[in-house]
């Protein structure tokens, strides 16, 4: 066990590495001048060089890089010309509420599509298998913009039931979650169909049958215990994909996230927060990945028996 932390820990810190790397590249081929951007097209060529010079724009790109990787290993990203306060603190001023809407999808995708999943592989072909199959299909296919933006017509224009945007109790996180959880709800239900059907074909449930089990034992007591190791891998790298996906629904219900935060600061060129906020969404995915990678060893004893080899 303790082999695996350390690789994968090892690996987590390339991951990272590699991810605020691209971000350092990426946003200085992008079009636009920082400097320019926050004096105004009426400065003048003096002053947009000073900010520059300032800024260290000046500096040749592995200058800028090397000083860019000294500054991230402690956290030290300067400070956002565009709210003027620590890029940092700007991130984690953010980061908690896209962390809430994440877990809140997470948690609606796993209560609705295990059973769906469960109900679907009880009987194999039926109606309700059919039914399930292509409403999780559908779910997968609707753009999440385009959810978003009926949702918000149906529930909170017409109906009156939810705002519309922003943030607040947890009635402004309803609308959210659910555009957020439901392309996530249908990867569940579907995972967990057909891992449910292939187990359900294994000799141990024939076995268990034997032994006078009744069907829900069966299903819920073995079939399904089984069928949850992919499910587990699959959400914990979902819950990373999900970080990517709220910046598309933060934009959509003008959630306070992370996600709106970059939007903005790469909008106005704002390398600072751009680059925390990578280096905190990496760091997360990394993290998301190693405790489903550890908790798949939990769950898979043949996988504790090749470690100990």
């Amino acid at each position: 066990m303790t082999g695996i932390v350390v690789r994968r820990i090892l690996i987590g810190l390339f991951v990272i590495w590699g991810a605020v790397t691209l971000m350092f590249v990426i946003v200085r081929l992008a079009p636009g001048d920082p400097a320019t951007l926050l004096l105004g097209p009426d400065a003048s060529a003096a002053d947009i060089r000073q900010v520059r010079s300032r800024m260290g724009l000046d500096d040749p790109v592995l200058t800028q890089y090397a000083t860019y990787l000294w500054h991230a290993l402690s956290l030290d990203f300067g400070t956002s010309y565009r709210l003027d306060e620590p890029a940092v603190d700007a991130v984690l001023g953010s980061l908690p509420n896209t962390l809430e809407l994440t877990c809140a999808a997470s948690v609606i995708a796993v209560v609705v599509g295990l059973p769906l999943g469960v109900l679907a592989a009880r009987r194999p072909g039926g109606p309700v298998d059919r039914l399930v199959s292509g409403f999780t299909l559908l779910l997968q296919s609707l753009p999440t913009f385009w959810v978003g933006i009926m949702l918000v017509l149906l529930f909170a224009v017409t109906l009156g039931l939810l705002p519309t945007s922003g943030a607040g109790s947890p009635r402004y996180l309803v609308l959210p979650a659910v555009t957020l959880a439901l392309p996530f709800t249908a990867m569940v239900g579907r995972l967990t169909r057909a891992g449910v059907v292939e187990a359900m074909s294994e000799p141990y449930i024939r076995t268990a049958r034997s032994k006078g089990l009744t069907e829900g034992q069966v299903l819920f007591g073995h079939a399904l215990k089984n069928s949850l190791i992919p499910v587990i891998t699959v959400v914990g790298l979902q819950m990373g994909t999900l970080l990517g996906g709220a910046v598309i629904v933060e934009n959509v219900f003008a959630w306070p996230g992370l996600g709106t935060m970059v939007v903005a600061s790469v909008a106005g060129r704002d390398y600072a927060v751009v680059q925390a906020a990578a280096l905190f969404v990496a760091a997360i995915v990394v993290a998301l990945n190693l405790a489903a990678d550890l908790l798949y060893s939990r769950l898979d004893p043949r996988i504790r028996t090749e470690v100990r080899r």
